[in-house]
């Protein structure tokens, strides 16, 4: 099938090769010109053959909203547009609506994989009509990875990347748990070798996983992690994840945590630790640190 295919940054230019190889016809644009294949979505809209699909590889926001503006200018009805970004659920049911009125289907869907897609293949949460999921199968089939799982049709529009939200608010709590295990692993004097115990984790026990993997490498390159900065930027799908908690009642106390920890990070000097302190120093008499 042909694709159209707009943003080929980390994730769109090694989806782009995924796709190419399973045999299917891709056509890119990014306003980089050294990586687009196509110099205007409407060069790229007129080189596809219609029913035409195409998919948005681009930051959620703005981005993702003046790309698909355009689109609907663009494509004709019977069309498919498929939002690949991390837009937010409720940005997907009001680019439905409106590219519908053009007559316009609209796909979303999640996708995890990262640098590791190419190889490995992309776990896809898609959501939509049928007719029009029915439209992107031959490339969700072409990025999953292979075997039976790593894509599912998780409901309507939006529920693609609610699932995909939900997945990176689970994230956060797995690398949190990680992160407090092993900085208290470097704290006591009785373990000298974190990152062996680290590794030995990766067979048989019940908390390995890709992400300990990965741990595992950047103790590889970095034993103690001397040289990175404690800073963790968040994404903003950790803070929708507890949104919708709060808007639905549901209970998240690990990933909520796990969020105001990356909050944390960002203090060099925190001043909720300086209350802390002086409330400890009032009602105990334990000793402060005063700055220099």
């Amino acid at each position: 099938m042909e694709l159209g295919l707009v943003g080929l940054g980390k994730m769109g230019g090694n989806m782009r090769e995924r796709i190419r190889r399973a045999g299917h016809t891709v056509v890119g644009y990014d306003r980089n010109p050294d990586l687009a294949d196509v110099h205007s979505l409407e060069e790229l809209v007129g080189k596809l053959q219609a029913p035409r699909v195409v998919w948005v590889m681009v930051p959620a926001g703005e981005p993702t909203q003046t790309t698909i503006d355009t689109l609907a200018e663009l494509l004709e009805p019977g069309d498919v547009v498929v939002d690949g970004g991390n837009s937010r659920w409720t940005d997907d049911e009001r680019h439905a609506e409106e590219l519908a009125a053009k007559g316009i289907g609209f796909v979303d869907c999640g996708v995890s994989g990262g640098v590791w897609g190419l190889e490995n293949g992309y776990a896809l949460m898609y959501g939509g009509e049928a007719e029009h999921v029915a439209k992107v199968r031959p490339v969700f089939d072409a990025l999953k990875p292979e075997g039976d799982f790593g894509a599912v049709h998780a409901g309507k529009v939006g529920a693609g990347h609610f699932a995909k939200m939900v997945h990176n608010g689970i994230e956060y709590a797995m690398m949190q748990a990680y992160a407090e295990g092993w900085e208290l692993l470097e704290k006591v004097d009785s373990v000298d070798n974190v990152r062996e115990v680290f590794r030995s984790w990766q067979e048989g026990t019940v908390i390995r996983s890709w992400l300990l993997d990965l741990a595992v490498n950047a103790l590889d390159d970095d034993e103690h992690l001397q040289q990175l900065k404690g800073y963790a930027q968040d994404s903003g799908e950790g803070r929708w994840t507890v949104e919708a908690a709060i808007d639905n009642a549901v209970p998240l106390p690990a990933i909520t945590a796990s969020l105001f920890a990356r909050f944390s990070s960002r203090q060099e000097d925190s001043p909720q630790m300086k209350m802390i302190a002086a409330l400890r120093n009032q009602f105990g008499g334990h000793a402060v640190e005063k700055k220099q």
